[in-house]
C-alpha cells in the first residue's frame, strides 16, 4: 500500500517518516518531490570496475547550472534527509526530466527500512542537459511493508554524500544480517 500525500504529511509530523527539510508545497497526491544537492561526483574510472574503488571528480554546482554530458554517470544527493523505520522508500525521477533525456536512479530506486540519510542519486543523460542545485529532480513514495521487519545495516544506508560503489558492497559483502524487529500483519 502506498501512502497518500496527506498520509506522508501526517507521518512526517508524527516522526514516523523523516523528510528534512520538509516543505508542504513539495507534496504530491502520493509522493514528495525531492531536490538535487549542491555537489556531484562524476565517475572517471575507465573502464568502471566494481572490484576496485571508483575514481571520481567532485563538481560544485554553480547557481547558473552545470551541463551534464551524455555517456557519463554522475552521483548527486538529495537536499533532504529522507527515510523511515516504518515505511519502505522508493525514489524515482520526475517525468519532466525524463522527457529531457535524464535518467535518475538508474538501478537503485528502492530504499530499505531504517535507512535515513541524504540519498545518492545515480544520474545520466542522453543529450546535454543543464541542471541546477536545489532543483526538483525526483519523487519519493512510501510503502507499507508486510511481514517481519529488519532494519538495513548495509554499506550505503547512512551515507549522505554522493557515494560511488564500494568493492566490498558490490561483491555482496556490504550488508550484515540483522535481527528481526517486529512482526507486521497486512
Amino acid at each position: 500500500m502506498i501512502l497518500t500525500g496527506l498520509a506522508i504529511r501526517e507521518a512526517v509530523t508524527s516522526g514516523t517518516i523523516t523528510i528534512d527539510p520538509f516543505e508542504p508545497r513539495l507534496l504530491n497526491p502520493n509522493s514528495y518531490n525531492y531536490r538535487l544537492g549542491a555537489q556531484l561526483e562524476e565517475l572517471t574510472s575507465w573502464p568502471a570496475d566494481s572490484t576496485v574503488p571508483a575514481r571520481t571528480r567532485t563538481i560544485d554546482l554553480p547557481d547558473d547550472g552545470f551541463v551534464l554530458r551524455p555517456g557519463t554517470v554522475y552521483l548527486g544527493t538529495t537536499v533532504e534527509t529522507i527515510g523511515s523505520a516504518a515505511f519502505v522508500t522508493s525514489l524515482i525521477g520526475r517525468s519532466s526530466l525524463g522527457r529531457l533525456g535524464c535518467f535518475l536512479q538508474i538501478s537503485a530506486d528502492l530504499g530499505q527500512l531504517g535507512a535515513v540519510h541524504r540519498w545518492t542519486l545515480e544520474i545520466t543523460v542522453v543529450q546535454p542537459l543543464r541542471i541546477y542545485p536545489g532543483m526538483r529532480v525526483g519523487q519519493v513514495s512510501f510503502w507499507q511493508p508486510s511481514g517481519s521487519r529488519s532494519p538495513y545495516h548495509g554499506h550505503y544506508g547512512t551515507l549522505s554524500v554522493p557515494a560511488a560503489w564500494s568493492p566490498r558492497a558490490a561483491a555482496g559483502h556490504g550488508a550484515a544480517s540483522a535481527p528481526l524487529l517486529q512482526e507486521v500483519t497486512a
